[in-house]
């Protein structure tokens, strides 16, 4: 992986740590997200920096804007639904966005050493993950094979769930995108740090298949779902107002 920075003590990204401008950044992320997922929903995509020059040009390091931590759904291409290109997305991908110890370090090189300030944890609606979690759990047998380790990430949210008194099952993907958001915080002392000090955002969002459209159901700071999306940014539109973890 090119990077700007490098580990082992050496400096990374050089970033303020003005509070105010530094939470600029996930929200700028956030509007650009938005605003290209806009497009593709309207069916008017632009495809930017996909072009042999832009190819080029990041051939020598990568600075993407965003990390996405989505599920491995073949529906669910991240620069497609963004509409974004080469460089843009630093993108790791789970059956049912799972988050082990190889995606928390992927997560962890993306927001310390490529800088990157907003991650998004990406689902959807008819989850296989989550539905083969719920019939596992109904009828009390385990999956073979490592699908196992699949389901067993999934149960902690369908409990929760249960205990919620949410049935339906996009209600408990909602509930799994909130869940991941908060198992990437609470096990990278890291990644919390990072937005603890205003550099970097924590969103859970869920795509629908036959629409398109994204919407944010988790956001982590809490007012990062209060703040404009600020107006420099391209078809800058204000991101919908999601729950807090």
């Amino acid at each position: 992986m090119s990077h700007t920075g490098s580990v082992g003590g050496q400096p990374g990204p050089q970033r303020t740590t003005d509070r105010a401008s530094a939470l600029s950044e996930p929200t700028l992320a956030y509007a650009e997200l938005v605003a290209g997922n806009r497009r593709f929903v309207g069916g008017t995509p632009r495809h930017p920096n996909q072009d042999a020059g832009h190819r080029a040009a990041v051939a020598d390091g990568q600075h993407p804007f965003a990390v996405i931590v989505g599920c491995s759904d073949s529906r669910l291409a991240a620069e497609i639904i963004f509409d974004r290109g080469l460089g843009d997305l630093f993108v790791v991908r789970t059956a049912g966005h799972t988050a082990g110890p190889e995606v928390l370090g992927s997560v962890e090189y993306a927001v310390t050493v490529l800088g990157t300030p907003l991650v998004v944890v990406l689902g959807h609606d008819s989850c296989g993950a989550v539905q083969a979690a719920r019939e596992s759990a109904a009828t009390g047998t385990a999956p073979s094979g490592h699908l196992r380790a699949v389901v067993d990430a999934v149960l902690p949210s369908l409990r929760r769930a249960q205990a919620e008194g949410v049935e339906d099952i996009d209600g408990i993907v909602d509930i799994h995108i909130a869940q991941t958001v908060e198992t990437l915080l609470g096990q990278s002392p890291v990644l919390a740090d990072e937005v603890a000090q205003g550099r970097c955002a924590v969103v859970g969002v869920s795509y629908r298949l036959a629409a398109g459209a994204v919407r944010p159901v988790a956001v982590v700071p809490a007012d990062f779902a209060t703040l404009d999306t600020p107006a420099g940014s391209p078809e800058s539109t204000g991101p919908a107002a999601p729950a807090t973890v």
